[in-house]
């Protein structure tokens, strides 16, 4: 009886360390129980991030096992000048922009991409996005480029800042307003294809 009310204790205790404490637990004592807490705090969405850009559960859960090994071996290169959650965001988004690449040679990743980079001349308001229901959001982002629904998750879905998304794709802040400025357009564009009445 009392070591069930001790384990229940630790493990309440447990859950209140943050991301980063939990980094240095691991990175100090190399017991993987403080890994296991960062895996099952973060597999939920790691998961559906790449379910959402493979579109196929095996190569999801696939993809799912090789980030958290990737991210196990790399923890030592975590330097904490981004949350640890942007931080494994990156690992995913890249890992799986590359299966894409890898997998689909002449799909476009992102639009803009098969064209020379030419100002824009109209703004897509936010609204236009965020008032779209549920069920023609999915339709739509399934049929714009990979990198375009990426970016639109990332800041539509997950709320990431213009820094935090600059981190993720290690491009310029400026870059990365163009990429959401054209995946805007191009949301646009499919929606008004799809649902023209």
């Amino acid at each position: 009886m009392h070591s069930t009310n001790l384990k229940t204790t630790l493990s309440t205790q447990k859950s209140h360390h943050s991301d980063e404490e939990l980094v240095h637990l691991y990175r100090d004592s190399l017991d993987t129980k403080y890994f296991d807490q960062l895996y099952s705090r973060h597999c939920d969405k790691v998961y559906g991030k790449c379910i959402s850009i493979l579109k196929d559960t095996n190569l999801a859960n696939d993809a799912l096992q090789e980030i958290f090994i990737k991210i196990l071996l790399n923890i030592s290169k975590f330097k904490e000048q981004s949350k640890f959650s942007t931080w494994v965001y990156s690992i995913t988004y890249n890992f799986c922009i590359d299966m894409v690449r890898r997998n689909r040679k002449s799909l476009l990743i992102y639009s803009g991409d098969d064209e020379a980079a030419g100002e824009i001349v109209e703004d897509v308001s936010d609204s236009e996005i965020l008032e779209t229901s549920i069920s023609k959001l999915k339709v739509i982002l399934n049929k714009i480029p990979v990198g375009d629904k990426a970016v639109l998750m990332m800041k539509y879905q997950d709320g990431m800042s213009i820094k935090d998304i600059s981190e993720t794709l290690s491009k310029t802040e400026s870059a990365v307003k163009m990429k959401i400025k054209r995946a805007k357009q191009k949301f646009r564009l499919v929606y008004s294809e799809t649902y023209s009445d």
